[in-house]
């Protein structure tokens, strides 16, 4: 903001300024493997709470069995930590042991 200038009649001109907002921490929703947990219900939950297709879902449960854990998708936190409320839950509801977590995405 300018001072006023006594020469121009004492007015004040204000200064737009644009500001940078950042974009919001992007979260990995992960699921993690487990020696109980049936391979079709894995594929038919990412499916259903992830909105892979059956190629895709299928790659990713595989992924999970080999490596132990895969991430099925990247969200804003909020959205990330409903995705695991969702996968646990239908989980728990089919007796089943399967886990799932969310972690910040490094930039």
């Amino acid at each position: 903001m300018k001072q006023p200038d006594p020469e121009a009649g004492g007015s004040v001109v204000l200064e737009r300024r644009t500001e940078r907002v950042k974009p919001p921490q992007m979260y990995q929703v992960i699921m993690l493997n487990d020696d109980y947990t049936p391979m079709e219900f894995v594929v038919v939950v990412i499916q259903e709470f992830f909105g892979k297709d059956l190629e895709s879902a299928t790659r990713i449960m595989l992924k999970i069995h080999l490596d132990g854990k895969a991430v099925c998708g990247v969200y804003s936190r909020d959205v990330a930590v409903t995705k695991v409320d969702q996968v646990l839950e239908a989980a728990h509801k089919a007796g089943h042991p399967l886990k799932c977590v969310c972690e910040p995405l490094d930039v």
